[in-house]
């Protein structure tokens, strides 16, 4: 295994490109499943979730090819509907592939993912969805076993809570049923709104995009016609180096960026204090006299992201003042909490908030393990800051979500490296 090593106390200067969004690569390079041509998608990161994914769609009789960030993938010879769990134990959105293959199939088996670090993310939501699309669904030796011999009907859907995955796997499957699909509390992420926009541009009438309603008119197993485009950029590595320069206190120019995806995190960093320059496709942030403490919920879109409240826990660490955080979507999404509290933190946890008492750069480098993505970002953050070494174990956590995380860190003045344990 590898690790990083982060010297701290280092301030950050330049501009850093921000790849594609991950999370919107993902339910894009499934959607693929629907499709009758090859199609190229530019901008693609050069994560391992990627590349996982696109080992599912070969090993189900898909093809791809890699040319820098962009990777033409060609489903029209899929001839295999059985996602195996090899590869679904590395990577929950695997079930991104269940709504696709089934609806265009009429059948699929595709492995339970199992546990989750930041908690259970059940996919009972994406499974009643296609229950009341007419599947029928069993569970049987680990695998989801879907099957609809006549095809998926359009259905209401009523979501008793926004599911990001499950609204992805609803409308790709939605997109090849018969007739029409409503469904109800949507979720509104830009990713989910990607996902609608390259549907619709594929052949398939989308009503609602970017609401929490969504009309999709099916193409009763018609397989769609791909345009070629490109991932929009990741707003979570975005705000990831945005908190790298505001807990460096140092002026730095993120790039590659669509702002109005960055409101809630832009929100948040001003009332710490922190200027945000904007532009179109930029963002800067500027040091500051005094960090000051901040209250944070997470939530759906637009709200703040719990994929951020880690990085922002580490923010926190510096602010003068006490902050708290409130993580209403995961249970468990605070094992990074230990980590920190290794550098020197001082946090108390009462149940799904969190207290940080700012200490002002009192941080210490030591061995810490990463237990998740974003906890890992949070700890390569606070490294930032920390007195001497920090040594960053697990970091194939890292890898999962962050394209050359060390490359672009050291190229803005981090002191940053990769070893082997």
């Amino acid at each position: 295994m590898e690790y990083l090593k982060i010297t701290g106390e280092t301030k950050l200067d330049g501009v850093v490109e921000i790849s594609g969004a991950k999370n919107a690569a993902l339910p894009l390079i499934a959607s693929t499943i629907l499709a009758k041509n090859e199609i190229s998608i530019c901008n693609m990161p050069d994560v391992v979730d990627i590349n996982t994914l696109l080992k599912l769609i070969a090993k189900l009789g898909g093809s791809y090819e890699k040319c820098d960030d962009c990777i033409k993938i060609n489903t029209s010879k899929l001839d295999k509907t059985t996602a195996t769990y090899d590869i679904v134990k590395t990577m929950r959105a695997s079930i991104l592939v269940l709504g696709p293959i089934l609806s265009r199939f009429g059948h699929c088996e595709v492995s339970l993912p199992g546990g989750c670090a930041i908690g259970q993310r059940p996919v009972d939501l994406h499974l009643k969805a296609l229950e009341a699309m007419g599947a029928e669904i069993i569970i049987n030796h680990g695998y989801i076993e879907a099957s609809a011999p006549n095809g998926l009907k359009g259905a209401k859907i009523v979501f008793d809570k926004v599911t990001v995955g499950g609204t992805e796997n609803t409308v790709m499957a939605a997109a090849l049923a018969d007739g029409i699909t409503t469904i109800i509390n949507a979720a509104k992420e830009p990713e989910v709104v990607q996902l609608c926009e390259v549907i619709k541009n594929a052949g398939v009438l989308i009503e609602g995009i970017g609401t929490s309603t969504l009309i999709i008119h099916g193409t009763n197993r018609k397989l769609l016609d791909f345009k070629d485009f490109h991932v929009i950029p990741d707003r979570i590595e975005a705000g990831t180096y945005m908190c790298a320069a505001a807990i460096s206190n140092s002026k730095l120019k993120i790039d590659k960026v669509i702002p109005q995806h960055l409101e809630a995190i832009i929100a948040k960093l001003e009332e710490m204090n922190f200027e945000v320059i904007q532009d179109k496709t930029s963002v800067t942030i500027m040091p500051t006299d005094e960090i000051k403490p901040v209250n944070i919920v997470t939530t759906e879109y637009p709200g703040f992201p719990t994929d951020m409240q880690a990085q922002f826990m580490a923010l926190a660490t510096q602010a003068n003042g006490t902050s708290t955080i409130d993580e209403r979507l995961f249970e468990n999404r605070f094992m990074h909490v230990s980590e920190l509290l290794r550098l020197g933190a001082d946090i108390h946890l009462n149940g799904n908030i969190a207290t940080i008492n700012g200490t002002q750069n009192e941080l210490n480098g030591t061995d810490v393990m990463a237990t998740d993505l974003r906890a890992s970002s949070a700890l390569v953050l606070s490294a930032l800051v920390a007195h001497g070494d920090t040594s960053i174990h697990r970091i194939y956590h890292l890898d999962r979500g962050y394209e050359d995380l060390e490359g672009k860190l050291s190229k803005i003045g981090a002191k940053v490296a990769r070893y082997k344990e």
